[in-house]
């Protein structure tokens, strides 16, 4: 996934404005003419690299003659007191975009470390996913921490895949005929439907869907469907997935395992740009 894109660009570029990063009237003030001055970014925790290339193109994007020298690339993992990367230019370029730089690190190195996290506690028996509950507009890059976390993807948009949830549900007879409906109109859309209990899972089973989510099931309930299953579907657990349960959940024999959580309520990684005099 190429991450520097016409729209992280533009993600870029609206995070400096918010910044009026033109009228930084401490900078303008102190440093009128160019002065070249050198800075490194130190980790001040453990953690999953992600974000490199978005740090970078902060800066070249206020002044193109930016260098960086790093021996870090994403996915890698770094520690405490760490030197990630370093960096040479004008030193009013490097200041007015230093928060917005270590902003986009910290946001993306915090999902990649979480995403990492919980796929350590599953030993690679199930598939971890991510959800479409990211942050407005930073969706493709949060969904590129999940998969640089060792995670993987689910839906990136509505165009993807048809998912079939109770609210669509609700104003049909039948999930059959919500169903029928869609592989009516697109014959070869990969389509997925939720269930909340095991007759729902069993009437669904026998549609033309390629998944089937199970909802909020217990661990009881998990390995019954996966028994009924006999792999004639994929199956996804979702629903409350955490660091304490994940394991449990990798031992039931399900294709995949979903977790909101992996974007929305992640820490962040924390790092800190040091200019050297």
């Amino acid at each position: 996934m190429n991450i520097i894109n016409k729209r992280t660009r533009k993600l870029i570029k609206m995070a400096l404005e918010e910044d009026h990063i033109e009228n930084d009237v401490t900078t303008n003030s102190l440093f009128p003419e160019p002065l070249k001055a050198n800075a490194k970014v130190i980790a001040k925790s453990n953690g999953i690299l992600c974000g490199l290339d978005v740090f970078k193109e902060v800066f070249l994007f206020i002044d193109k003659t930016i260098k960086f020298e790093t021996d870090f690339k994403d996915g890698d993992r770094f520690k405490k007191k760490d030197t990630i990367i370093k960096i040479s230019g004008d030193v009013r370029a490097i200041l007015k975009g230093e928060r917005t730089a270590l902003d986009f690190l910290g946001h993306l190195s915090g999902i990649a470390t979480k995403t990492n996290n919980l796929v350590k506690k599953t030993k690679g028996r199930i598939k971890v996913l991510d959800t479409r509950k990211t942050t407005p507009g930073f969706r493709e890059l949060e969904k590129y921490a999940v998969k640089t976390g060792g995670g993987f993807n689910h839906r990136m948009n509505l165009e993807e895949m048809a998912m079939l949830k109770e609210n669509h549900l609700i104003f049909f007879e039948s999930i059959k005929d919500a169903v029928d409906r869609i592989r009516k109109k697109f014959k070869n859309v990969k389509i997925e439907v939720e269930v909340k209990n095991l007759k729902e899972f069993e009437e669904v089973l026998k549609l033309d869907v390629d998944r089937i989510m199970l909802d909020n099931f217990s661990l009881e309930d998990i390995k019954k469907a996966v028994k009924i299953n006999g792999g004639k579907r994929e199956l996804e657990i979702s629903g409350g997935v955490n660091e304490s349960n994940i394991e449990e959940y990798s031992l039931t024999g399900a294709d995949f395992v979903s977790s909101g959580a992996l974007t929305h309520s992640f820490k962040n990684s924390d790092f800190s740009l040091l200019i050297e005099k």
